[in-house]
């Protein structure tokens, strides 16, 4: 049997995540998104009327997840938000963008324009980087140019290579 883990998709709306999980799920993975864990726990609250989401419970969803997730997965499981690097994960996969390619395609989506900026402002400033709190393998993608299949093959390849390097050899700034 093969080993199973559990993988985070995250990075700032607008970097790719959903179309890279949807192709990663014909290798194989089972996805699960955070919004729909999120309900399930009865973590989701109410829409912000200001941007339009749906903030989550984080001390819901994790005691929910906890509990949930006391044995492995049946199969690979590739949880897909851009909250998901704060679970309790084997890895994390970190999609980046370039902050106009972000503000373009959020745009593009309908997004409320604070919504876009303070969304641009995050992928800006890295951070999910800042809310590193775990040991899990991290590894961080630009997608800004990049073909979705050949991410796809680059986070496969860091999977079978049993999740290394652990962290990126060269981080993404774009402040810098």
């Amino acid at each position: 049997m093969e080993d199973t883990y559990r993988l985070a998709l995250s990075g700032t709306p607008g970097t790719g995540k959903s179309t890279l999980a949807g192709l990663l799920s014909s290798h194989g993975m089972s996805i699960s998104n955070i919004e729909e864990l999120a309900e399930q726990a009865g973590a989701l609250e109410e829409v912000d009327v200001t941007d339009g989401a749906h903030p989550v419970d984080m001390g819901i969803l994790l005691q929910y997840i906890n509990q949930k997730w006391q044995t492995a997965p049946l199969k690979m499981e590739l949880i897909d938000g851009h909250l998901s690097h704060n679970l309790p994960v084997d890895a994390v996969v970190l999609l980046r963008c370039k902050p106009e390619i972000i503000r373009r395609r959020l745009n593009e989506r309908g997004y409320p324009q604070p919504k876009v900026e303070a969304n641009v402002e995050w992928e800006l400033l890295g951070g999910a980087w800042n809310e590193k709190e775990n040991d899990a393998p991290w590894i961080e993608f630009d997608t800004s140019q990049v073909e979705p299949a050949v991410l796809v093959s680059k986070i496969l390849n860091w999977i079978s290579d049993g999740f290394k390097p652990t962290s990126p050899e060269d981080v993404i700034d774009w402040v810098g």
